[in-house]
């Protein structure tokens, strides 16, 4: 996995954290890190795509908001994020681990905050696919014995 694959996969579980788990787990990791505005948290929308089929025509699904932010720590790390919603404190803490992760203090972040959201989200994953296999009905042709 080259470094470019790692950020995705950590900033696609920022995006997708629940912004009252990592606001628990940021509060626990300890003191914010100094840091200057590159482009402070605002809401905007943006227009969701989509595909019939997943390789069909692209079609316009509809517009969805997202806050996004960019930020450079004191040591030059830069950190962005896109989260879904308005939640600007959301969008900062997500910013501020990227640009952590991108520091000596990688490891660190991963086991305080991305280990644990990445093992939340999973429990919740499982959870939905638990209650919906509950639902799963199995057809089957029963033979009648008049044949």
């Amino acid at each position: 996995m080259t470094a470019n694959d790692e950020r995705k996969a950590w900033m696609s579980l920022l995006a997708k954290a629940p912004a009252a788990e990592l606001a628990r787990l940021w509060e626990a990791f300890g003191d914010e890190p100094g840091h200057e505005w590159l482009r402070a948290p605002e809401a905007g929308g943006v227009m969701v795509r989509g595909r019939a089929g997943a390789t069909g025509a692209p079609f316009n699904l509809g517009e969805m908001t997202v806050t996004r932010c960019s930020l450079k720590l004191d040591g030059g790390a830069v950190g962005h994020a896109y989260v879904q919603g308005r939640d600007k404190r959301q969008a900062r803490q997500a910013a501020l681990v990227d640009a952590l992760m991108q520091t000596g203090e990688a490891e660190r972040v991963r086991e305080a905050i991305l280990d644990p959201l990445a093992e939340a989200l999973e429990t919740a994953r499982a959870a939905r696919a638990a209650k919906a296999a509950a639902t799963k009905v199995d057809f089957f042709t029963m033979v009648r014995g008049e044949d």
